[in-house]
C-alpha cells in the first residue's frame, strides 16, 4: 500500500476524482492527518463509511522509527530516525527563545563531499521520499505536543539544513514544501518561516525562486574559486561568479535577504582580506550574513579559529555596513551542530 504522506492534497484529490469522489474530501483528510495529527482512517467522522474502508485499502498514514533521541546540554535534542529499508537519518529540533526550529534532512548522506561536513563521510545512499521528509516535521511536532515542558513553546520554523543538498532532491522538496506550507489543510507553515539550504546548485535556485516564497541560504565558505573549490567541490561545476550572479537575479519578496553561511576554519578563510573580499562579493546581493565558527569533530582536520580572529571577522563586516551575525553553535556535545550530522551511515550497509 501507498504512504498516503507522499500524497500532497491536489495529487490526493487527483486520485479521489478518479474514483468517483468529489476532490473537496481531500481537504477533510488533510486536516484529519496534518491537523488533528491521526493515523487512522476510521478516525476521520466526517468521511463516509465507504470512503474510509476505500482509503484504509489503499493506504498507510505511518510514522518515521525513532530509534534513539539525544539532548544537548543547552537543551537541542537530536533525533535518529531508522527508515524502513534499515537506513538512518536525523533531524535537530532547536530551542529558541519563545519557539522552536526544527532541521531536516533531505537525503540518506550527501554527494557533494564537503569537506567540512561530517554527513559527506558516509557518501550519498539516497534521496528521501515525499512521506520521510514531512514525517520529520509530522512526528517532531507530535513529540512535542505530549510533552509538558513544550507549553507556550511551538515548532514555528523549518530549516533545510540537515543530511543531504536539498536540491538534489528538488522534485521531492517541492512537494514536501507544498504540504509543509498548505495553510488550509496541511502543516500550516509560513513560507517566510522555512529556509532552504544550498551548496549552490544555479539551476535549482532559480527554479525553487519561480516555484515558492521560502528564504534561500547558500553554504558559501570562501572568497575565492581556489579556497571554494578546495572546500566545496560543487565550486568546479558552479563557480563563485556564477553563484553569485544566480543570487543577485533570484526571486524573491522586496523585504527578504539571501542568508550566506560562512564557516569560519581556521587559517583558510578567516583573514581581513577574506573579510573584505566578502563584503565586496556581497555588496551587490541583498545579503545577510551567518558566521559558523568551524564545529571540531575527530574526522576533520580543520580547527575554528580563536575568538578574537572571529570577532575581527565579524566587525570588518559590521563597519563595512553589512547584515551579520555569529551564530551560536549548539548541540556541538552530540554532534548535532551544523555539519556534525551523520545518523549510523557508515555501520549501514
Amino acid at each position: 500500500m501507498e504512504n498516503l504522506l507522499n500524497f500532497t492534497r491536489l495529487e490526493l484529490a487527483n486520485w479521489l476524482e478518479k474514483k468517483g469522489i468529489r476532490p473537496f474530501r481531500a481537504g477533510q483528510v488533510f486536516k484529519w492527518v496534518y491537523l488533528k495529527d491521526t493515523d487512522q482512517f476510521e478516525q476521520m467522522t466526517d468521511v463516509g463509511k465507504e470512503m474510509r474502508a476505500m482509503l484504509n485499502s489503499a493506504f498507510v498514514i505511518s510514522r518515521l522509527e525513532l530509534e534513539s533521541s539525544q539532548k544537548s546540554a543547552d537543551t537541542t535534542e537530536k533525533f535518529l530516525f531508522r527508515l524502513e529499508d534499515g537506513q538512518h537519518i536525523e533531524s535537530v529540533l532547536i530551542p529558541e527563545r519563545d519557539h522552536y526550529t526544527l532541521c531536516v534532512s533531505s537525503q540518506v548522506g550527501c554527494a557533494r563531499n564537503c569537506r567540512f561536513c561530517l554527513t559527506a563521510k558516509g557518501k550519498l545512499r539516497r534521496n528521501l521520499e515525499v512521506s520521510e521528509i514531512v514525517s520529520q516535521v509530522r512526528d517532531i511536532r507530535h513529540i512535542l505536543e505530549s510533552r509538558s515542558e513544550a507549553e507556550g513553546k511551538r515548532l514555528s520554523n523549518i530549516v533545510f539544513m540537515g543530511m543531504g543538498e536539498p536540491l538534489d532532491n528538488y522534485g521531492n522538496l517541492l512537494k514536501s514544501l507544498e504540504i509543509i506550507l498548505d495553510t488550509d489543510f496541511g502543516l500550516k507553515f509560513s513560507a517566510r518561516r522555512v529556509t532552504v539550504s544550498t551548496c549552490g546548485l544555479i539551476p535549482e535556485i532559480t527554479r525553487l525562486g519561480e516555484d515558492t516564497e521560502v528564504n534561500l541560504a547558500i553554504s558559501l565558505n570562501a572568497t575565492d574559486n581556489e579556497t571554494r573549490s578546495r572546500l566545496m567541490p560543487v565550486n568546479n561545476r558552479y563557480p563563485l561568479e556564477d553563484l553569485l550572479e544566480a543570487c543577485r537575479t533570484f526571486s524573491m519578496k522586496p523585504r527578504n535577504k539571501i542568508t550566506f553561511e560562512y564557516i569560519l576554519i581556521k587559517g583558510i578563510n578567516d583573514t581581513p582580506e577574506d573579510a573584505h573580499r566578502l563584503v565586496k562579493l556581497l555588496r551587490p546581493i541583498k545579503a545577510k550574513v551567518n558566521l559558523i565558527p568551524f564545529n571540531e569533530h575527530p574526522e576533520s582536520e580543520f580547527k575554528r579559529p580563536d575568538s578574537n580572529v572571529i570577532q575581527r571577522f565579524l566587525q570588518i563586516l559590521l563597519d563595512k555596513k553589512m547584515t551579520a551575525i555569529i551564530r551560536k553553535s549548539k548541540g556541538d556535545d552530540i554532534l548535532a551542530a551544523c555539519g556534525q550530522l551523520r545518523a549510523k551511515l557508515i555501520n549501514t550497509s
